[in-house]
């Protein structure tokens, strides 16, 4: 199997995981960029409030987002562009449960995404004083980019796990994640309970 993932990055109006401001979102096949896309989001009701702490990192204002697409009018061209993926994202549990928690607080399915964290592969893969996406992109080979933009660290998220699958001879993300040693992340639901004997 090829090397083929999407890459991914949430900024958040607040310290709600729920409250999606902005999405990046960058394909991966053959471990090669082929695509890449970025949108603003009206989060949540409920979590739509912007602290001014987020708002210092991002730079995204209410006013940026009046008129984006709403997260249940945005979850299909998420999932229509990422597909069947594995999705990569620095710090994955964030990410993931950004996705978990705004499908939750909004009455949709979340998609059961496996997932790879690459701040877990860049930890086994570079010798660094700090594994911050900044970090560790440059370790990549991805010099600078504008941190807490979604599209940015998305992009420099990819290059982590490419230039990760390079060092190591791996072919794909599970034959990356069995290399560095670490875990692809299957969701809850999509594990298969065990029998009771």
């Amino acid at each position: 199997m090829p090397l083929d993932f999407t890459a991914i990055d949430f900024e958040t109006a607040n310290s709600s995981p729920a409250s999606a401001c902005s999405v990046g979102l960058v394909r991966v096949r053959g471990g090669e960029v082929v695509a890449t896309a970025g949108w603003l989001i009206r989060p949540p009701a409920g979590h739509d409030d912007f602290q001014e702490w987020n708002v210092r990192i991002h730079g995204i204002h209410p006013e940026d987002v009046a008129r984006a697409a709403t997260w249940e009018q945005q979850l299909d061209a998420l999932t229509g562009f990422a597909g069947a993926d594995v999705l990569v994202a620095h710090n994955a549990g964030f990410d993931l449960n950004v996705l978990r928690r705004a499908c939750e607080v909004t009455d949709l399915d979340a998609p059961p995404y496996r997932s790879l964290c690459s701040l877990a592969v860049a930890r086994k893969t570079y010798k660094l004083e700090s594994y911050r996406l900044p970090k560790a992109a440059e370790a990549a080979g991805f010099g600078a980019f504008a941190h807490h933009d979604a599209l940015a660290d998305a992009r420099a998220c990819a290059q982590i796990v490419i230039d990760a699958a390079r060092r190591t001879g791996a072919t794909d993300i599970d034959a990356l994640a069995k290399a560095v040693g670490v875990n692809v992340t299957v969701p809850a639901a999509a594990v298969p309970e065990r029998a009771v004997a």
